[in-house]
């Protein structure tokens, strides 16, 4: 039996104490709270049903932007994008006067508590979906780190492992498809059974969530699949703490046609020339959403007449918040040096974007689903273990979504 190591370890000022068992973190990506609810009510998820009894079940906020890379970095490091620096999938870079896609290590400003484990003594892993997320995730860990996307490309030098779909015993999945999640989770099945890992971190896509509703049978088969690896990481003593990055909810009209406001479309029009805006969600899978989300920022040439130009956009229908640099860095906890001049947010069924020619929705898989505001902050916390006294309070105050690592390996000994 190979032993598992409780050396306690620090990084970005908080104390881990792990328990001699293995720690699995599941970001569930794109698991609004109703797609657990709803597959629960259909009895299709008995593991996960177990864990919310015999541990804790609640909701927590996310970071924002609601998108993935964000929230990814904000679980891996347990601090905020203010401090980690990650505020999008892709941003403007002002001093090299780029649009640039924000996917690299380089970008990352703090330690993360995977290298930090590894560090301590514990076999790390990390499974991602999408080969994006994989260098964020890996920066400097000393342990595997690999995507279901590339599992066949995984070497042993790079990646911490050779022979990835031996090992897992199924074939690198397609990036759009259920598959592509379920074969993350089976990783971790393997290698915990093979004793190659004892602190997992397991990201999934959410491919299906942008695709299916809740209620509809292609979700509900994916999840009940999704339980089954949860019950086999039970059965093999693991601690489980599972969250999301993001929720996810339709943009469309009464028709079911996309629900868009084109803001420099917009800003144009009213103030004239001189406006830049960024879609962060921006990233190569635009089956998922066209680069369509709840949340942009406006880099405006003028300053001067910044303030009516907020003011203007904050009364459009379909736009809920708003904010100036200062005040949106403080409240949306942003680094001031990666993003824009303006904070627009929107409506729960309302996307914004640039122009109308920036975004193919032809690429779209069936309707409009997306994320990347404040409706879809609000994510699950799910914990398979009983909370200790001390964090029973805790989830009773405003847990964050990247609060789930400490959950995990403090809250539950």
């Amino acid at each position: 039996m190979n032993t598992i190591s409780t050396t306690p370890f620090s990084v970005n000022g908080k104390l881990y104490t792990p328990p001699a068992k293995p720690i699995v973190v599941i970001c569930m990506d794109g698991s609004a709270d109703e797609y657990l609810d709803t597959t629960l009510a259909h009895d299709r998820m008995p593991n996960l049903k177990k864990m919310a009894l015999q541990g804790y079940r609640g909701m927590v906020r996310g970071a924002l932007p609601s998108f993935t890379n964000v929230n990814n970095s904000s679980i891996v490091t347990g601090v905020s994008p203010a401090v980690h620096g990650i505020c999008g999938n892709f941003f403007y870079d002002a001093q090299k006067d780029q649009e640039v896609m924000m996917n690299s290590s380089e970008y990352l400003r703090t330690d993360t508590l995977l290298a930090a484990a590894a560090n301590a003594g514990r076999k790390v892993a990390v499974v991602t979906a999408k080969e994006k997320l994989r260098d964020i995730l890996s920066y400097k860990l000393n342990g595997i780190a690999f995507s279901a996307e590339k599992a066949n490309q995984a070497k042993l030098e790079t990646h911490g492992i050779e022979n990835a779909e031996g090992v897992i015993g199924h074939k690198t999945p397609v990036i759009y498809s259920a598959e592509a999640s379920l074969f993350v989770l089976r990783a971790g099945v393997a290698m915990i059974e093979q004793g190659m890992a004892d602190f997992l971190y397991l990201s999934l896509t959410d491919y299906m969530q942008h695709t299916y509703a809740p209620d509809t049978e292609e979700s509900l088969a994916f999840y009940e699949a999704q339980d089954i690896e949860l019950g086999k990481m039970l059965a093999l003593g693991a601690i489980i703490g599972a969250t999301a990055d993001h929720g996810m909810n339709a943009k469309v009209k009464a028709d079911g046609s996309p629900n868009v406001l084109f803001i420099e479309t917009m800003l144009t029009e009213k103030f004239g020339a001189g406006f830049r805006v960024i879609c962060p969600i921006t990233d190569p899978y635009v089956k998922h959403h066209g680069a369509l989300g709840s949340y942009v920022v406006v880099h405006v040439e003028n300053n001067s007449n910044i303030n009516e130009v907020k003011n203007w956009l904050a009364q459009q229908p379909g736009i809920t918040e708003v904010y100036d640099k200062e005040t949106g860095c403080r409240i949306l906890e942003q680094p001031a040096d990666r993003t824009g001049d303006l904070f627009v947010l929107s409506a729960r069924d309302v996307v914004v974007g640039k122009t109308a020619a920036d975004h193919d929705l032809k690429a779209l898989d069936g309707t409009l689903r997306s994320h990347g505001g404040r409706y879809e902050e609000m994510v699950p916390l799910v914990v398979s273990h009983p909370l200790n006294n001390v964090y029973k309070m805790k989830a009773q105050g405003d847990p964050r979504n990247f609060d789930v690592f400490d959950f995990a390996v403090n809250g539950t000994h």
